[in-house]
């Protein structure tokens, strides 16, 4: 078994990654050397601040889902859409990889993210050494995936953009998008919050 770090006497900084001396039993927390962040062994309330992160998101992809994200004015024809509605009309008028795109960034990857997360924090929660590695590699996914979840949103803006750039109709965004790039951001915040050295913590194997 690979020796740990504080078997070697250093800790790592949670905001640059440098390598630091460990503080003594009887020395208060230190800064790193790099970025001048305080030195923790464990980010102090990572589990409660990430649940309390991801809950959150979760309540706020409920009416990302159920309020519409758009509203079009075309020919004196006015109507709204959520994102289920909109999926299901990009992949009638035969714009399917559109419709992908949006099904991905707007279902697929929050429920993808929620999931992960969940995963990663009941297992801390239990100091459990079940696929150590595995789950490191899972919350990496979620630091990488987390750059590309503004899709949906960015859709919405681009397509309002070329709409009125045509003047062809009238396309606003709406409430719903409001509340998806909430929950996008406080997904976001709740993997960042969460201390992935907890995944190491437990009994060894």
């Amino acid at each position: 078994m690979r020796p740990r770090a504080h078997e070697l006497g250093v800790i790592g900084c949670h905001a640059c990654g440098l390598v630091c001396e460990a503080p003594g039993t009887t020395t208060h927390a230190t800064q790193c050397l790099l970025c001048g962040a305080v030195l923790h062994a464990r980010r102090p309330n990572s589990l409660s601040l990430a649940w309390a992160l991801l809950w959150a998101a979760m309540i706020f992809y409920i009416p990302a889902n159920l309020l519409p994200v758009m509203h079009t004015d075309m020919l004196g024809s006015s109507s709204g859409s959520t994102i289920a509605a909109g999926i299901v009309e990009f992949w009638k008028s035969g714009s399917y990889g559109i419709a992908l795109v949006i099904f991905t960034a707007s279902v697929a990857v929050p429920c993808a993210k929620f999931l992960i997360i969940g995963l990663l924090l009941v297992t801390a929660q239990r100091r459990t050494p079940w696929a150590r590695r595995e789950r490191a590699l899972l919350y990496r996914l979620v630091e990488q995936i987390g750059y590309w979840s503004m899709l949906d949103v960015l859709v919405v803006a681009i397509v309002a953009g070329l709409v009125k750039f045509k003047s062809l109709a009238d396309i606003e965004p709406r409430l719903g998008i409001l509340f998806f790039g909430g929950m996008v951001i406080l997904t976001m915040l709740s993997a960042m919050q969460f201390d992935p050295r907890l995944t190491w913590d437990g009994n060894e194997t």
